[in-house]
């Protein structure tokens, strides 16, 4: 962090001593004056915040201040990195540059040395992997977040470990690789060996014994389709040895495993996941007793008394049949999934979970609308979702309800029943989130668009890797005005929780929010508010050659339309047209002044009233 610092002031220094801001330029003036300032005092900081969070006894994890100034510290370290490292946009939920996900060329651009933040901790860890004679490596690659630094670590593993073979497997490669026509899909491989697509168990273990035998791992083709294995009960437990598990950010280890596979629904028109074509795949269950053994065994050797069932949901009946086995069992053990608000999530059903160790429950409660609903083909009504919710908690199970708004037609007042169903239901909900509706390839709204008002649904030119859809409605439901409003509804909503993002306590299915639900009841974060973060002022104040608000102002609002004319307007997007269009945008000159930096605040003239830039 004290490297990255140093990077913003050099680099800062550099465009200083420029005669004049072009909009690239300005840009990354932006974004290193409004890093600047946490900059100050995130190295000093940066080790006890991560000493809070893997706190094993838990006493300063627990206490708010504590944790509230933690998770700060660490969410402003990510912004000193995006921004030393800019245009780089690093969190726990994304690894982007601007062009990288859309060629293999600016993949490789975007992996130098010199662009990439986390370049020595690959450098180490190849070393790591020559020196232990590794002959494969595979790289999961789960989430697109983790698409670039993947090809990046693939990238170098091929130049520093002689021979060794790299593969890839997940859900998002599979997503991007199963799409592309055959050509494209080698070329996207880019460093990678070769991939293994959809569920791969049988495929990767061939691969592997071929290299053993000596053989060509690719002699069917680099890019291997995995096998659904039908019989979940072949499969044996995670197995966790050998990662540094005390590392993570957490004081207590909650572990995934997935008793489940596939949705056994499979219906909803929004929804795609990475292992099938289309929609989702074939519901398949281990046997419950198994499930038990299993979980047994991980936490006995990991000493682990938190599971999070990771699938795409789990089935009533399941649930049912897991916290019987568990209660049989005598597992002391608690647990979180993710299912659907089904007519069997009785008060008898939820109560037999809560007994057999169930913690938590995120919901798809999608829309309060039941035209939406219908649309959506959720194969429920709005009477079903009320009543889940209220069954869960009334077993004490912490409920989770995940929600979106834009679908398709929906209009304002559909829109804003979601958040009235939400608000009457806020006493028996745990957290909420209500996001944007996003298309994703293998959804049935992008393959069948004409039946959901869409009017049609294209790829931008230049998009090779093909990761972003773009859709126009057939007739506009909302104005800017209804957006607003619905905007500010969920503003409104969300000051009865304290909601955090990604990976934070207070946000869903994450590790710390599972901690929170054990320690303090499922009510743990509604009606609460975070304790003020008491800190020593933290400021800095500095001469810049140019004014640090127009230039903040102007480089967002210019660099906006640019992507709105590439993407929507022209529908082609390259490096080559970002730079025309910015080269038509006029310069900034300079205009010197005095600006003080600090934790938690925007760049602030000194001396002489602030000026609003002037919007072109």
């Amino acid at each position: 962090m004290a490297a990255a610092a140093e990077r913003i002031d050099r680099r800062i220094a550099r465009l200083d001593r420029l005669a004049s801001l072009r909009h690239a330029d300005q840009l990354e003036y932006a974004s290193l004056w409004r890093a600047r300032g946490d900059a100050l005092w995130v190295p000093d900081e940066i080790d006890d915040a991560v000493a809070v969070l893997r706190d094993r006894t838990g006493k300063r994890f627990d206490a708010l201040a504590d944790y509230e100034r933690a998770v700060s510290t660490i969410d402003c370290a990510t912004a000193v990195i995006s921004a030393a490292w800019g245009p780089l946009q690093v969190d726990f939920v994304r690894y982007r540059t601007p062009f990288a996900l859309l060629t293999m060329a600016e993949i490789e651009h975007d992996a130098h040395d010199k662009r990439n933040p986390f370049h020595s901790c690959f450098v180490e860890l190849c070393e790591r992997i020559a020196a232990a004679g590794v002959h494969a490596v595979g790289i999961s690659i789960v989430f697109p977040g983790q698409l670039q630094p993947a090809w990046a670590l693939a990238r170098l593993l091929k130049q520093r470990v002689p021979g060794v073979h790299v593969t890839a497997g997940g859900p998002a490669i599979t997503q991007v690789l199963a799409r592309l026509p055959s050509d494209r899909a080698l070329q996207a491989l880019g460093s990678f060996d070769s991939a293994v697509l959809y569920e791969g168990e049988h495929a990767l273990l061939a691969l592997v014994r071929a290299i053993e035998r000596g053989e060509d791992p690719c002699a069917q083709g680099r890019v291997l389709r995995g096998t659904r294995i039908d019989d979940l009960s072949i499969l044996p437990a995670p197995d966790f040895r050998g990662l540094p598990l005390e590392r993570y950010l957490s004081p207590e280890l909650v572990l995934p495993y997935d008793p489940t596979r596939g949705c056994y629904w499979g219906k909803c028109a929004f929804c795609h996941y990475g292992l099938a074509d289309a929609g989702t795949a074939r519901y398949r269950e281990r046997d419950a007793e198994q499930v038990v053994d299993h979980l047994r065994d991980l936490s006995g050797e990991h000493g682990c008394g938190i599971f999070y069932l990771s699938e795409d949901t789990l089935a009533p009946a399941m649930a049912t049949k897991i916290g019987r086995a568990v209660s049989r069992a005598r597992l002391k053990i608690k647990w979180a999934t993710d299912m659907r608000p089904e007519r069997g999530l009785t008060p008898d059903v939820c109560g037999q979970m809560a007994e057999g160790g169930a913690l938590a429950v995120s919901l798809g409660v999608e829309s309060g609308s039941p035209r939406v609903l219908r649309l959506i083909d959720k194969g429920m009504g709005v009477d079903h979702v009320r009543a889940a919710i209220l069954n869960l908690a009334g077993a004490g199970i912490a409920v989770e309800a995940m929600a979106f708004t834009g679908f398709p037609t929906e209009n304002r007042p559909e829109a804003l029943e979601t958040l009235k169903l939400l608000r009457e239901l806020r006493d028996s909900i745990a957290l909420f989130i209500c996001g944007d509706f996003y298309l994703t390839h293998g959804a049935a709204v992008a393959r069948e668009p004409s039946r959901y008002g869409v009017a049609e649904v294209w790829q931008i030119q230049g998009d090779e890797i093909g990761t972003s859809l773009f859709w126009r409605p057939r007739v506009e439901a909302k104005t800017d005005r209804d957006r607003e409003a619905i905007d500010a509804a969920i503003e409104a909503l969300s000051k009865g929780w304290t909601l955090r993002s990604y990976p934070w306590a207070g946000a869903l299915s994450t590790a710390h929010s599972l901690l929170a639900y054990a320690r303090r009841g499922a009510g743990a974060f509604r009606g609460k508010r975070t304790a003020a973060i008491e800190v020593a002022p933290a400021t800095r104040t500095d001469r810049a050659q140019f004014d640090v608000d127009a230039v903040i102002e102007v480089s967002s609002l210019n660099e906006a339309r640019i992507w709105e004319m590439m993407t929507i307007e022209r529908r082609r997007v390259s490096r080559a047209s970002w730079q025309k269009l910015a080269a038509e945008l006029e310069a900034v000159a300079p205009a010197p002044g005095r600006w003080q930096t600090g934790r938690g605040m925007e760049p602030a003239r000194v001396g002489r009233l602030r000026l609003r830039a002037r919007r072109r």
